[in-house]
């Protein structure tokens, strides 16, 4: 959920004060582990740290590893076999929130204190109309989910403790979406957080690609477009990252494989409230990212076709890794972590 590292545990691309011309040379790379699944699609991932990571994913299944990597722990909630789960934020190695995503009841979310051997589900989405997509926190407390618009707007869903509770959010304060608009589940990073209450979300499939701001907790947006495909159901920003309240990145573009995506990442440096194209996009589409552990600099993008690495704060980018990854995402110690297809999972190594 946050981004930062101790000085001296380096990722090859990075030193304390920022990438160096010999780090650049030389390229992050993912060490494969096994999960012990070849079925299931993780599109959900929160990297606690170096040794400790959650996956979330198809036939609801929930996995977690306390040792690197080494071994995967199947810690599914009794019951969600039938649910997709596409996100999942954990405070620590114990306390983790999923979601579930889909039509009507098929949105839930639950809730573990005891590393999975208990799940609680905290709430289930009784509007026919509401299709859940994302989560995010701002701290242990404090988060949001995000549906699909509902009356032509986008709904907020808010807790207070920590994934125990959730209310929907009044609508007044979010502007009117796009005819077609909607969130992509399809990497936990379409609703995002930075600081104590601003909170951005990504969509597609309307005329503009666009990401909402808001600085209240999810009370009210204000939107911007930014310039990544659009004006098509499989086009628009999948995922964002912001490393503090003003620099972001959005990744994207057109996720069927026979179709190109041009121009399918995205930077801003006031906040989201303006976006600027990369001038050297990655070269196709891209599902995640994730900004490199205290760097001002350096962040991650992946997708099923490969991994992309800017050092230039999402000016330009450069592919670094061709293995499919839906999500990354990194932890305070320098534990990233990447997840996807076919029960794929890696972590960066230096």
């Amino acid at each position: 959920m946050s981004v930062g590292v101790v000085c001296g545990a380096a990722v090859a691309v990075l030193t304390c004060a920022g990438p160096t011309q010999a780090a650049e040379d030389r390229a992050p790379r993912w060490e494969l582990k096994d999960s012990g699944t070849t079925d299931v699609r993780f599109r959900g991932l929160a990297a606690v740290s170096r040794d400790t990571a959650w996956l979330a994913g198809s036939a609801g299944t929930v996995l977690r590893t306390t040792d690197g990597g080494a071994s995967w722990r199947n810690v599914s909630p009794p019951g969600a076999a039938g649910l997709e789960f596409r996100d999942v934020e954990a405070f620590d190695a114990r306390r983790a929130v999923v979601l579930a995503i889909g039509e009507g009841e098929a949105s839930r979310v639950y809730r573990t204190e005891d590393a999975g051997a208990t799940w609680t589900e905290s709430f289930r989405n009784t509007d026919a109309r509401a299709f859940y997509d994302c989560m995010t926190f701002f701290d242990r407390r404090h988060g949001l989910a995000l549906s699909d618009p509902v009356d032509g707007r986008f709904r907020i869903l808010s807790t207070s403790d920590g994934g125990r509770s959730w209310k929907v959010l009044p609508g007044t304060g979010m502007p009117a979406a796009l005819d077609g608009e909607f969130g992509f589940a399809a990497s936990g990073q379409c609703l995002v957080a930075a600081g104590p209450e601003d909170a951005w979300l990504a969509t597609g499939g309307g005329a503009r690609a666009r990401v909402l701001h808001s600085a209240d907790r999810g009370r009210t947006w204000t939107a911007a477009d930014a310039p990544v495909p659009a004006g098509d159901p499989a086009r628009g920003v999948f995922a964002l990252a912001f490393r503090d309240r003003a620099h972001g990145l959005a990744v994207g573009g057109d996720y069927r494989p026979d179709q190109a995506s041009p121009q399918a990442a995205a930077r801003t440096a006031d906040g989201g409230r303006s976006w600027q194209p990369a001038s050297q996009p990655p070269p196709a589409y891209r599902s995640g990212a994730a900004w490199l552990p205290r760097s001002r600099t350096a962040a991650l993008a992946v997708g099923p076709t490969g991994t992309d690495l800017t050092t230039d704060g999402g000016r330009t980018w450069r592919t670094v890794d061709t293995g499919s990854y839906d999500t990354v995402d990194c932890a305070q110690d320098l534990g990233c972590w990447a997840a996807g297809e076919k029960g794929r999972v890696a972590r960066l190594e230096s």
